[in-house]
């Protein structure tokens, strides 16, 4: 474990040595300093979560991921700034990406309180409408077999092909982003709570009829926890997928949200800001992701 800890602490020396070091662009002074700051404030928040974890294996990815982190810094800035070895239009250093980043933090907080909108109406719409609907069929056999046809053919259709249609057709681009939304969420959702509804061990329905509970009794208090893993499942792949849609959408059609700053100022060919937005994006979809899985953990502690 020491040896892995000197590498992380290693890579962070030579990150800030590196962001130090003269440079053949002709840059701020500034870039190299909110450069610097981004380091060190990556390297105390890693450290602080090695110390409050008493689990060594996360220790262990903890120095893994921010050592891959300051691998990543170092070659983008000397690729970049130190050696100028790329167009400078195209690819700013990462100085200049952060200095951009702080200051669009204002923009970009805007642009995704206007896409959380979008996404929340569609992906509880979906969700809403999914599981209620694919419990019934997948309680019911015959209904099930009738149906589970359509889910291969309509489920792996690319919702994104509906983009040009759901534009042109819905009055507002908000309904049409909603809608893409809705069905790039449904189909996970659907097929994975239809499966496990279908799937459910035999066990926990057999003895619910020995009991002679009620068809309502049986759907929302036996079935439906028995496959909360399938439906967790298919809401977080439904969930991922509808951010991508949405800033696919945004990007095609909107005047506001994540996918609409990306795509106004690739526009005006102001990359350093295109590349803040990329990078926005990635973190937003960092933290869904995150805070889905402590949902689930939370969810499903029974299974532990």
């Amino acid at each position: 474990m020491k040896r892995i800890f000197n590498i992380a602490n290693v890579m962070f020396i030579v990150a800030l040595a590196v962001t130090f070091m003269p440079s053949k662009r002709a840059e701020s002074a500034e870039y190299a300093l909110y450069l610097a700051g981004v380091i060190v404030l990556i390297h105390a928040m890693a450290q602080g979560k090695r110390f409050m974890s008493s689990d060594e294996d996360k220790k262990q990815s903890v120095c893994d991921v921010i050592a891959i982190i300051y691998a990543c810094i170092v070659f983008w800035e000397v690729i970049t700034s130190k050696l100028d070895r790329l167009e400078p239009l195209l690819f700013p250093g990462p100085g200049k990406v952060v200095f951009t980043f702080i200051q669009e933090i204002p923009y970009l907080l805007e642009g995704l309180l206007s896409s959380m909108k979008l996404l929340s109406a569609g992906y509880v719409l979906a969700l809403v409408t999914a599981v209620p609907l694919a419990l019934v069929i997948g309680w019911r056999r015959r209904l099930f077999r009738a149906v589970n046809p359509f889910t291969k053919v309509l489920g792996p259709i690319p919702p994104i092909v509906y983009i040009p249609y759901a534009i042109a057709l819905l009055p507002t681009f908000t309904s049409a982003s909603i809608f893409i939304i809705f069905i790039g969420a449904f189909w996970p959702i659907f097929i994975n709570t239809l499966n496990g509804a279908f799937d459910i061990d035999k066990k926990y329905v057999d003895s619910a009829k020995v009991l002679n509970v009620d068809e309502k009794t049986m759907l929302f208090k036996i079935i439906l926890p028995g496959i909360m893993p399938s439906i967790i499942s298919g809401a977080t792949i439904g969930l991922v997928l509808s951010f991508i849609l949405l800033t696919a959408a945004e990007m095609i059609g909107a005047s506001s949200g994540l996918g609409w700053y990306v795509k106004y100022f690739s526009d005006f060919a102001d990359y350093p800001k295109v590349v803040v937005g990329i990078i926005f994006i990635g973190m937003v979809v960092t933290g869904i992701t995150y805070f889905s899985d402590k949902l689930e953990k939370r969810l499903l502690a029974w299974k532990n």
